[in-house]
């Protein structure tokens, strides 16, 4: 089962990935983890990604492609896995599956977490961090005990510059342009299935469910 999250920042679909990588008993993979292994396990695709990261450049799409097979060839993929925040771009998801094509594998399903963009500005305006131990609240969903408190360590609790506004409108507005196609080249392939992101956290993972096992 090779499954792709989509999604727009904040619409939850790395929590959704856990979940399912939980349930599936196949990793979770994101690709921010595999350059940190990657980097710290001092790999040859390593210190290619590292070079690039120090001159605070991007890593190439060809060289993230790398690492991500790299990934698939462990043990644990042998029964699929959940790739989160990779391919972001239509050049990325070419790249991605002409490498797969290569060992005559093809992506399964490529989820769509979908929620409105006024719902993730409400939802992410209304995310607390304690400056403390970096625990997070939310105002609605997961209040802390006393108001702007942390429960953990007493520590203060702060609305990150991440989670005002106009840095979320500003995030989305990039997901739109470079992201959403995404969703139409799935549809082409025919592997995108929806699913409504406004409900609660359980109901979507149900969904998710419900188009996996359907």
């Amino acid at each position: 089962m090779k499954i792709i999250m989509l999604g727009a920042p904040g619409a939850g679909k790395g929590t959704q990935a856990k979940m399912i990588a939980a349930k599936y008993e196949i990793p979770h993979i994101s690709t921010g983890d595999i350059f940190r292994a990657n980097i710290k396990n001092g790999t040859e695709l390593g210190k290619k990604a590292k070079e690039y990261m120090d001159r605070g450049a991007l890593v190439p799409d060809e060289l993230v492609v790398d690492l991500i097979m790299d990934r698939f060839a462990q043990d644990d993929c042998k029964n699929g896995y959940v790739l989160d925040g990779f391919p972001r771009t239509i050049p990325q998801a070419e790249a991605l599956d002409a490498a797969l094509a290569k060992n005559n594998e093809t992506v399964d399903y490529a989820i769509n977490v979908d929620v409105p963009d006024e719902n993730i500005v409400n939802r992410m305006g209304g995310r607390r961090a304690c400056v403390g131990c970096g625990a997070t609240y939310h105002i609605k969903y997961n209040p802390p005990k006393v108001e702007g408190i942390c429960d953990t360590c007493g520590a203060e609790l702060i609305l990150r510059d991440d989670d005002k506004p106009e840095t979320v409108l500003n995030r989305l507005s990039v997901y739109h342009e470079q992201t959403q196609p995404l969703i139409d080249y799935y549809e082409k392939a025919g592997i995108v299935r929806n699913v409504d992101g406004t409900q609660d956290m359980k109901d979507v993972f149900d969904a998710i469910v419900a188009i996996l096992e359907g």
